[in-house]
């Protein structure tokens, strides 16, 4: 994804139900929505209309019925999402977000064996790059 989409929170429901399932039709959507928390339907069509404007989402009609998929990667928004919050937030630095999270005790056993696994991965990786 080249440029970040402006998401609001509700378009990201949304956009979660698409991306787990999607072509789907509004009617599915709001069904899968109304699983977790009672939508309006006008409302869901509203956010689907807004999705379709920015270029998050879009659609194939077949007769009467619309087909929504989405057009952004649930991995490429996130990404950006992420890059975009730590740059605000903590001038580009990953370390500060990570301290805070621990400094509130924010962060589990499993999240810091995550951790670890990934920067040792990134650490024999960079060995490699300066190898070759």
């Amino acid at each position: 994804m080249e440029k970040s989409v402006d998401i609001s929170i509700a378009e990201f429901e949304v956009l979660e139900v698409l991306w787990q399932k999607h072509p789907a039709t509004a009617n599915e959507i709001i069904e899968r929505l109304n699983q977790k928390k009672q939508w309006h339907d006008k409302t869901v069509k509203t956010l689907l209309n807004r999705l379709v404007k920015k270029a998050a989402i879009s659609f194939e009609q077949e007769q009467r019925r619309y087909f929504y998929y989405p057009l952004v990667e649930r991995e490429a928004y996130t990404h950006s999402e992420s890059q975009s919050l730590i740059e605000r937030m903590f001038s580009g630095r990953v370390s500060p977000l990570i301290a805070s999270f621990a400094k509130n005790k924010h962060l589990e056993k499993d999240d810091i064996e995550e951790l670890k696994q990934i920067i040792s991965s990134w650490e024999q990786e960079n060995k490699r790059e300066e190898n070759d």
